[in-house]
């Protein structure tokens, strides 16, 4: 059985957020703009695709777990979104309806390392725009959702690291 790509703790309840433009425009970015959890649901399916055609299902598994991950991330970024009055549409910057999200920031790499390396250092950008989001963020529900979603963040960079270290470690002895 596949291991959840999640820490083992409650995200935070969001019913109680409320109308909040200013907060809601911190976390925008992390919802579907280039760098966004969406990128990183993209591109983590693909790559597990292209893993588990070429016979590696254990890094396949791994990746579609992470992918699962970030898709709930997604969906909790959507939810305060709307609860703190923004729609959360595909867009850089929701409620705008221009600049719709584009695939164009999904890496397409194929090769096992570039793969891991690009998720490396998505997750590596993901944990750093989350620690900026948390000293501009005022509402106590919106930093406890972004610092639990950072804590599955660090868990997925410590997951890829360790996928690349292995895989070296594999093609080093061949």
């Amino acid at each position: 059985m596949p291991k959840p790509m999640t820490e083992d703790l409650p995200f935070p309840d969001l019913e109680e957020l409320t109308a909040d433009c200013k907060n809601a425009r911190v976390i925008m970015p992390a919802y579907a703009d280039a760098k966004s959890e969406m990128t990183a649901v993209l591109q983590y399916i693909y790559q597990s695709i292209h893993f588990g055609v070429a016979g590696n299902s254990r890094y396949a598994t791994t990746v579609e777990e992470i992918a699962i991950a970030e898709m709930k991330h997604l969906d909790l970024l959507g939810e305060a979104l709307l609860r703190m009055g923004i729609n959360p549409i595909y867009v850089c910057r929701p409620p705008d309806r221009c600049n719709y999200y584009s695939t164009c920031c999904v890496d397409y790499c194929t090769q096992p390392a570039a793969m891991l390396a690009a998720d490396i250092a998505a997750e590596t950008e993901a944990i750093h725009s989350y620690e900026q989001m948390l000293c501009c963020i005022t509402n106590p529900i919106l930093a406890a959702l972004v610092s639990r979603i950072l804590l599955d963040e660090k868990l997925h960079l410590k997951t890829f690291k360790e996928l690349y270290c292995e895989l070296m470690n594999e093609s080093g002895k061949r």
